[in-house]
């Protein structure tokens, strides 16, 4: 599904990601981890067009796509969470979904400007779409509140499905459940599974040790820029390297 070869990233006399590969398989869970500072959303800004790679290639089902402008890879099937939140507080959970179905959307001026029929039509077909997505998650009671006044725990689950709308074949999550409480991890972790059974391919960059190893089928360990190591959990767990560098003795607990 996505292949890198040999990227890298230097900030003046930083080099955050260090001639870094890597290959996803089609419908896996393949989740990226390291310590705070190993370059993992680096990684990710390079992949989704946010960063340009200073070296490497980046390859989607064969085709390069490398230095892709975001909103053009969002027409190849990719998309992505982010660490920090990003929605718009100001509009409606609803209105954050339909964000997401925007490509699909009439863009036709005047036909937006005089609201005609295909706008209305559009309308109708994807709030019925989006209310849906928001029922599966178990948040459509609050579809016509603004994000602001909803629960961090909420919001995080909000980006995942929103992400969602736009039908992509590869999703990048980073750190989709970074300050969410027990509960709420399974949650989001529930969702998540979810996603492989409708044949989406996951990149997910995570530090809660448990959800990684309990969702992923192979893992990828970052350390200053580099690979560190590469696996199934089973191996991860047990490597040596990564528990000296990364891991320590009772992460897996």
């Amino acid at each position: 599904m996505l292949k890198a070869e040999h990227l890298t990233k230097r900030f003046g006399g930083v080099t955050a990601v260090d001639d870094f590969s890597f290959r996803v398989q089609k419908g896996t869970i393949h989740a990226i981890i390291g310590p705070n500072g190993a370059g993992k959303t680096t990684l990710v800004n390079m992949i989704t067009g946010v960063y340009r790679c200073d070296e490497g290639t980046v390859w989607l089902d064969g085709a390069d796509v490398t230095n892709t402008a975001t909103d053009q890879l969002v027409y190849r099937g990719v998309c992505r969470t982010f660490q920090h939140l990003e929605v718009c507080g100001n509009m409606t959970a609803l209105e954050n979904i339909l964000l997401g179905f925007d490509r699909y959307m009439t863009k036709n001026l005047m036909q937006v400007c005089f609201r005609s029929k295909r706008v209305r039509e559009d309308e109708a077909r994807y709030t019925k779409r989006a209310l849906h997505l928001l029922d599966l998650i178990g948040i459509a009671s609050h579809a016509h509140t603004k994000v602001k006044n909803l629960s961090y725990g909420i919001l995080k689950k909000l980006e995942i499905v929103r992400a969602l709308a736009t039908s992509p074949e590869l999703i990048l999550l980073d750190e989709p459940v970074a300050g969410l409480n027990p509960k709420e991890t399974a949650e989001v972790a529930a969702l998540i599974r979810t996603l492989t059974e409708d044949e989406v391919t996951i990149i997910l960059i995570e530090h809660d040790m448990r959800m990684v190893m309990e969702l992923s089928d192979h893992i990828t360990v970052m350390n200053f820029g580099r690979k560190l190591a590469e696996g199934t959990p089973q191996e991860i767990r047990e490597n040596p390297e990564v528990i000296k560098a990364y891991l320590g003795s009772g992460s897996f607990a």
